[in-house]
């Protein structure tokens, strides 16, 4: 896919592969998604991260991955649309953490330190921080790595987990929930083909990153 910097305009381009959220049927319900194992509902108030991804919720419907330009700081896509990775990124932007700008500004200050996948020769604040393998190694770079496990336990409501889906191996990004299963399994909020929603995702595919904001 070709750049063509940050003149003023739209640019539509696709993004799909770029960003590594692609769109795709989540896994079909099982038994253990049932009214047997219905999640548990929450008897705190939820973490600040899970109520801003869940806010998103009937908000963000569709998913959209189209390349435009941006406004910045704080730019984004229309609230109706977006990938996996603007679920992460408007939920942080409510805490008052915009990723636009962290992530633009340390790649840079480093831009070898980010991973050479498409071929650019400098930032791009457009879509930089819209990109799985970009938002990993900012959260790497912040120290917010926690290990990856198979133990429902080890992630807390607000954590950040990447995984490479089956089948397609492309990315997906989305934060866990404070509602769990009744085996103790967390849900998840992301975005993977219809538009926020909070579902049963956390062990359907390897995950490949856990992070955790101080």
């Amino acid at each position: 896919m070709t750049r063509r910097g940050w003149a003023p305009g739209t640019v539509l381009l696709t993004l799909a592969l770029a960003s590594g959220c692609q769109p795709g049927s989540p896994p079909a319900p099982t038994a253990a998604d049932g009214a047997a194992h219905a999640p548990t509902q929450p008897q705190a108030p939820s973490p600040p991260l899970v109520a801003a991804a869940r806010a998103q919720v009937g908000v963000t419907i569709r998913y959209d991955p189209a390349y435009q330009v941006l406004a910045y700081p704080g730019g984004d896509v229309p609230l109706d649309r977006g990938v996996c990775t603007d679920v992460v990124v408007r939920a942080l932007r409510d805490l008052g953490l915009d990723l636009q700008a962290r992530v633009h500004e340390d790649m840079r200050g480093s831009f070898s330190a980010y991973p050479a996948i498409w071929g650019l020769s400098r930032p791009d604040r457009n879509i930089d921080h819209r990109r799985v393998p970009n938002l990993m190694r900012w959260f790497e770079r912040q120290g917010w790595q926690q290990p990856v496990t198979a133990l429902a336990a080890d992630y807390a409501a607000g954590d950040i987990v990447a995984w490479k889906l089956n089948g397609n191996g492309l990315l997906h990004v989305g934060i866990v929930s404070d509602r769990r299963l009744a085996n103790g399994t967390p849900l998840v909020l992301h975005n993977i083909a219809r538009g926020t929603r909070e579902e049963n995702l956390l062990f359907q595919h390897a995950i490949i990153g856990h992070y955790r904001m101080p």
